[in-house]
């Protein structure tokens, strides 16, 4: 299964129903115990969380907000850019990155494009004026010297004095040549403004649970090995993850700001008066806002139940204070059933504003979400990849394989735990340059589970730290979908994805170390190694136990 994730031999969703197919046939476990792995309380959190994110969409909620920042933050490049990034972080917090990323590239195509418009308008017009002070500006020239290649130049003869002309000597009128610079700095503001994007994208999907693949195949496989004992809820994953995701958000936006607009850009002061020069992106985003029309009352339905479903999430089990679930039988309650109250009502509550005046036909309206809109947008496919990964790490814990490969990792024991995961933050987040993020984490996660354990470590201190650095895909077009749509639109050259990747990798793994070595650390006990984790060796041992027995049993009958 890895290999097929790898290479995408067969469709990734396709490559995780192997477990149901050939697990039975090799007697490692039956289909009735693997099939449940597939619609576990994880996945059914992601279908929830997914058809709220689908009507955001379907009524342009996503595009109204992005717009709305835009026009908050300015229009000078810096300032766009920022407004970009943390439009985009907060949207792919909630829906799919893939969505957030088609959704904003195209405004700032718009925007770019607009730019360029008023950039060569008023290049023209300097050029014109240039013209006009210097037409009488004549230079001689011999005609016996050759003009240099590539000047374009009106000649004329010199009349003498005399009435005669002088066939040796040329008047040339010599045009006010276009600088380059512009272009070039243009290029670079093209090349920046695209790559904030996916960046944005890709680290704005750390700081929710459901905000990626990476993050729920996480919450699915500790439930799995630790029987949902280790205290991963949304709240508690949106405390540690959220100031991190900030801290790469700024960073970020930093290097971007100094690598394609320059210092210089980045330290102007933002009050300056002069901004003529970007008067045009301005008014690109303000139309498009304006296309959008007043605020209906689908949006305003829709806002509402996002918030609400928010704030149900994040109140649940505050960790700090008894959440609302204090009030329910313990386990009964869990963000899963949360998504799906919210998704239900969605399709229960109407688009348009119900009145009491209006004939019975007229009253008739459309849902705020319909069931078409959800088979066509929900990301089905990663329903299963998320299921394969769950049956994946469920067999190798009733089959006994976690325990031997819990024996491989014997020689880590005298490592100092953080350098196993700068070490492993490294090498994941390499993995996932080539692969799929869900497929990495899949792969990787219930082999650190047992390296935390022959470690004698918290596994989510291993865990945790895999898990964001396979969201830190910033080197190639293949890596992750927002990649692939940026580089789609041609400003950019894999040279350039490369170079700049490299450093946002370096930086955003150095403040994930800091981030999980700090209030990571005290938040979620890494210090202690805790006792749910044990339940990986009892669950084998008690599974081994039993095995034993019945062939015992099976022995006694055949002698008997």
């Amino acid at each position: 299964m890895a290999v097929y994730w790898m290479t995408e031999a067969i469709p990734i969703a396709a490559t995780a129903l192997i477990p149901i197919a050939l697990f039975p046939l090799l007697g490692v476990a039956s289909s009735r115990v693997l099939c449940p792995n597939y619609f576990k309380d994880t996945n059914v959190l992601f279908v929830g969380g997914l058809m709220v994110a689908v009507a955001v969409e379907k009524w342009n909620l996503h595009k109204r907000l992005a717009l709305r920042v835009l026009l908050i933050v300015g229009s000078r490049p810096k300032w766009l850019m920022f407004g970009f990034m943390i439009t985009t972080a907060f949207l792919s917090m909630w829906i799919s990155n893939t969505a957030t990323t088609a959704m904003m590239v195209p405004i700032a195509q718009a925007v770019l494009d607009e730019l360029d418009k008023h950039r060569k308008t008023s290049q023209q017009l300097a050029d014109d004026e240039c013209d006009d002070a210097n037409a009488n500006d004549l230079v001689l020239v011999s005609s016996k010297e050759p003009l240099k290649r590539g000047t374009s130049l009106s000649i004329y003869n010199r009349t003498l004095s005399d009435g005669e002309v002088d066939p040796g000597v040329q008047v040339v009128s010599q045009p006010r040549l276009i600088p380059t610079s512009d272009d070039e700095s243009f290029k670079r503001m093209c090349k920046g403004l695209t790559l904030c994007i996916c960046y944005a994208a890709n680290i704005g999907g750390t700081a929710t649970l459901t905000g990626t693949g990476p993050n729920l195949v996480l919450k699915g496989i500790v439930d799995t090995l630790y029987d949902g004992e280790s205290g991963i809820t949304f709240s508690s994953w949106f405390i540690f993850a959220f100031p991190n995701m900030c801290l790469c958000l700024l960073a970020a936006w930093l290097w971007l700001q100094l690598l394609f607009l320059g210092g210089k850009e980045l330290f102007s002061c933002c009050f300056r008066k002069n901004r003529t020069d970007y008067t045009g992106a301005n008014r690109v985003i303000r139309n498009e806002y304006e296309k959008l029309g007043p605020m209906s009352f689908a949006e305003k339905a829709v806002l509402g139940h996002f918030i609400v479903l928010a704030l149900l999430w994040l109140t649940r089990e505050p960790e700090v204070v008894p959440g609302w679930a204090y009030f329910f039988k313990d386990g009964y309650v869990t963000d899963a059933s949360v998504s799906i109250v919210i998704s239900l009502l969605l399709f229960m509550f109407p688009s348009t504003c119900p009145c009491i005046k209006r004939s019975k036909s007229e009253q008739t309206s459309n849902r705020l979400l319909d069931w078409q809109s959800v088979h066509q947008n929900l990301a089905w496919g990663i329903v299963l990849v998320l299921g394969g990964g769950f049956a994946l790490a469920d067999a190798c814990k009733i089959s006994g394989l976690s325990a031997d490969i819990s024996e491989l990792f014997k020689n880590f024991e005298g490592i100092t735990p953080w350098a196993i995961v700068l070490a492993l933050c490294v090498i994941i987040a390499t993995f996932t340059e080539v692969t799929s993020n869900v497929a990495t984490t899949t792969i990787f996660l219930p082999i650190l589970a047992e390296l935390a354990y022959s470690a004698h470590v918290n596994p989510l201190y291993f865990m945790i730290a895999a898990t964001v650095s396979a969201s830190f895909a910033f080197m190639l077009p293949v890596a992750t979908p927002p990649n692939a749509i940026v580089f789609a639109y041609g400003h950019l050259k894999i040279s350039d994805m490369v170079k700049t990747g490299i450093m946002m990798n370096l930086i955003c793994i150095s403040l994930l170390q800091l981030a999980i070595n700090t209030w990571g650390y005290a938040y979620f006990n890494f210090g202690e190694y805790p006792a749910w984790a044990g339940n990986i060796t009892s669950d084998t041992e008690s599974a081994n136990m039993v095995t034993e027995r019945i062939l015992n049993l099976q022995n006694t009958t055949i002698t008997a």
